[in-house]
């Protein structure tokens, strides 16, 4: 602020209030945050220039409703953020609380919803899930301890078809859906149930795990086209192809032996297994790992049968 004693061609805040339709006292408050300049008369009472004032605070009052922040609107007003730049940031935030809220309200209707032997379940499983973005990054955990040795541009491919980010606009069944798949890795038998299915016989006679794994997420990929197209599993190019990865990570070659250790030795028939990844195509809609996992166990079985 300025001393002025000339009040010539200023106005008092009364006069800013009147042509505005601002408040006194929240025109003090503009000019006590900074958002507003005023000069001082003799008097000690503040003055406004009557032009660039009345523009201010009709750009201050259109930006707050907006819903941007003070100090966010002074930024823009001294060029010191585009207007662009900053409602796409208020944008992204909205999105954000927006989608807290989705996840609450289907949270609720998924208790409300539930009965009353159910609810005290649903309550505790839907607990955990609430920092919905927490819950994604211990399904991004749990996969990266069983699959270590994979190099990371293939692990975040196996995270982008596998492991489902919480749906944006969720229903009562897409949360129910996530907090039980939450709540099934932090089980220990399931970790070991896992990496049985994942190592088969034995990890410790594999000699190049990392080769074993990209070799079978190669087998899954291949076999995807069959599960979406509803091909009942078989012996082929799919299976001699899953085989061929476990046999030379293991040094050996391919026959009636190896293949009846591998049908006997996963956990492809665990049913926690098979609710994972039931969970996990509700939720994305898609075919995952573990279904054409599964296919391949299937085909497996059938190669051994026929020996």
């Amino acid at each position: 602020m300025t001393e002025n004693t000339d009040r010539r061609g200023l106005v008092s805040i009364g006069e800013l209030s009147r042509l505005t339709g601002v408040s006194v006292r929240t025109i003090r408050f503009y000019c006590d945050d900074g958002v507003l300049e005023s000069q001082r008369g003799s008097g000690g009472h503040r003055l406004f220039d009557p032009v660039t004032s009345v523009d201010r605070l009709r750009s201050v009052r259109r930006l707050r409703a907006l819903g941007l922040g003070l100090s966010t609107i002074v930024d823009v007003l001294a060029d010191a953020v585009s207007i662009t730049d900053a409602l796409a940031a208020e944008r992204r935030a909205l999105d954000s609380e927006l989608g807290v809220l989705t996840w609450r309200r289907a949270s609720l209707l998924a208790v409300e919803n539930a009965t009353p032997a159910e609810r005290a379940t649903r309550v505790a499983q839907l607990a955990a899930v609430q920092d919905r973005h927490g819950a994604y990054d211990e399904l991004v955990a749990f996969w990266r301890r069983l699959l270590a040795p994979l190099a990371s541009a293939t692990f975040d491919g196996f995270v982008s078809m596998n492991i489902p980010a919480p749906p944006a606009n969720p229903t009562a069944a897409h949360v129910l859906a996530y907090a039980e798949l939450a709540t099934t890795i932090t089980d220990p038998a399931m970790a070991r149930a896992m990496t049985r299915q994942l190592w088969r016989i034995d990890d410790t006679d594999v000699g190049d795990k990392r080769a074993l794994i990209t070799g079978v997420a190669e087998a899954c990929e291949v076999v995807g086209p069959q599960v979406d197209a509803r091909i009942a599993p078989r012996p082929g190019a799919e299976l001699d192809r899953f085989l061929a990865a476990h046999a030379a990570a293991r040094g050996e070659p391919d026959s009636p032996r190896l293949r009846r250790r591998l049908l006997s030795a996963g956990a492809d028939d665990d049913p926690r297994i098979h609710r994972y990844w039931t969970l996990t195509t509700e939720i994305t809609g898609t075919t995952t790992a573990g279904a054409a996992h599964h296919w391949l166990y299937r085909a497996l079985a059938l190669s051994t049968e026929r020996q």
